[in-house]
């Protein structure tokens, strides 16, 4: 994808303005990993004692990056850490050349730096099956060295950039004891969404002190709800990470107990989970797809996967066609337990089915109408029990078609 993509139609107008999180400098820089004379690298530079939590793709095809991660969560936070991150190349499926390659990046930026190299972590996100040109990289770091800035986070949601049509980041301010902490997030992703225990990438970070363990706790709790629940096209990615790191520079102390910080974070999670969703590829419609009645909440999830998943939904509502019948379809195939004679659907507040046959209140001029709007619900009611959920999906257009046939072109 040489050429810069259109700007999605469901963008926000700008960049947000995040507030500064102490203990966290960035830089970023034109490495060439791909692409000549476009930024492609992001450097974190974070304070010592920082918490590091991070979940990570299940895909059996991960990368050597993602490997390395998981082996280096849940270390001692002693001394400084890092993240690096390169665009163009995901160093996936490279065998033994990517590990090297991981390895090298790593040691270099903890020599950098002057931090152990167990605490640098690294992500990488482009095409797949080709080595990673790391000497251009490490080529790079005394100048990303000298350029780290705190004010840098913007830039550095550019740089992690591929067929993303605009750059994703969120921050919240919060109280805790009377006190204030913050936290503020980038992500990148357009293309090969659909997580399992992770996302694209996500850098998150707060100023608050919090333990490792209980950090790591909060990450994969509030996962399950934000990045595990969006799709844009149902392909897992070889390279999905996100990280969360707690500077601790604020002195403020977190746990488990406090409901305010869990939600705050939730609230930048799912954000920037939705901007992602957003900026799916080709996209011109954001669709919630919500479940209840479930048989449990893991059997509604199911569920609402398999409608955001399907290609004949995501089509019909890019045409703005009110077919429900496809979405009758798609609870039939999910797997999940269904009775078709208590299944009921709506398009926002319009019923279109009620109970196993069409709404004797159904209107389809209204409904054609309603499928007209950026922003659309679909709303299923199974009829047997108490279980929820909520996914978000996107539109399936030409324009997807446009972008991944000539990706590594």
């Amino acid at each position: 994808m040489g050429a810069k993509p259109p700007l999605s139609p469901l963008a926000p107008t700008g960049f947000p303005d995040l507030p500064e999180i102490a203990g966290v400098s960035f830089a970023t820089t034109a490495a060439g990993v791909r692409y000549k004379d476009r930024t492609d690298v992001m450097l974190a530079h974070l304070a010592p004692g920082t918490a590091v939590a991070g979940v990570f793709t299940r895909s059996a095809t991960r990368s050597a990056a993602v490997l390395d991660c998981q082996d280096k969560i849940g270390g001692a936070p002693e001394g400084g850490a890092a993240i690096l991150v390169n665009s163009g190349n995901a160093n996936a499926f490279t065998g033994r050349r990517g590990a090297d390659s991981v390895s090298a990046v790593t040691r270099a930026v903890a020599e950098t730096l002057g931090i152990p190299a167990a605490r640098v972590f690294s992500s990488s996100t482009g095409v797949i099956g080709e080595p990673l040109p790391h000497d251009r990289i490490t080529a790079c770091l005394d100048d990303l060295k000298a350029s780290l800035s705190p004010h840098a986070i913007e830039t550095a949601a550019h740089a992690i950039m591929t067929t993303d049509t605009f750059p994703k980041g969120s921050g919240t301010t919060i109280t805790v004891d009377e006190q204030t902490v913050h936290i503020a997030g980038i992500a990148k992703g357009s293309g090969m969404i659909a997580p399992d225990m992770a996302t694209m990438l996500v850098y998150i970070f707060t100023d608050a002190a919090i333990e490792q363990d209980i950090l790591q706790d909060m990450v994969s709790a509030l996962n399950r709800t934000t990045f595990n629940c969006i799709t844009v096209d149902s392909d897992t990615s070889t390279s999905d990470t996100l990280l969360v790191a707690a500077t601790g520079a604020s002195g403020i102390r977190v746990t488990e107990t406090n409901v305010g910080f869990m939600e705050g974070l939730r609230r930048v999670m799912l954000d920037l989970a939705h901007q992602v969703v957003r900026d799916g590829e080709g996209a011109t419609k954001f669709v919630e797809v919500s479940v209840t009645g479930g048989a449990s909440d893991a059997e509604a999830h199911i569920h609402a996967k398999s409608i955001a998943n399907s290609p004949l939904i995501k089509t019909a509502v890019a045409g703005e066609d009110p077919n429900w019948g496809r979405v009758v379809m798609a609870v039939g195939k999910s797997g999940a337990r269904a009775d078709r004679d208590r299944l009921s659907i709506w398009f926002g507040d319009l019923e279109v089915a009620r109970e196993g046959f069409v709404s004797p209140d159904y209107d389809e001029a209204k409904a054609a109408a309603y499928m007209k709007n950026q922003d659309i619900v679909i709303h299923v009611d199974l009829g047997l029990g108490g279980g929820t959920a909520r996914v978000w999906t996107c539109d399936l257009t030409h324009g997807y078609i446009d972008i991944n046939a000539d990706y590594r072109s």
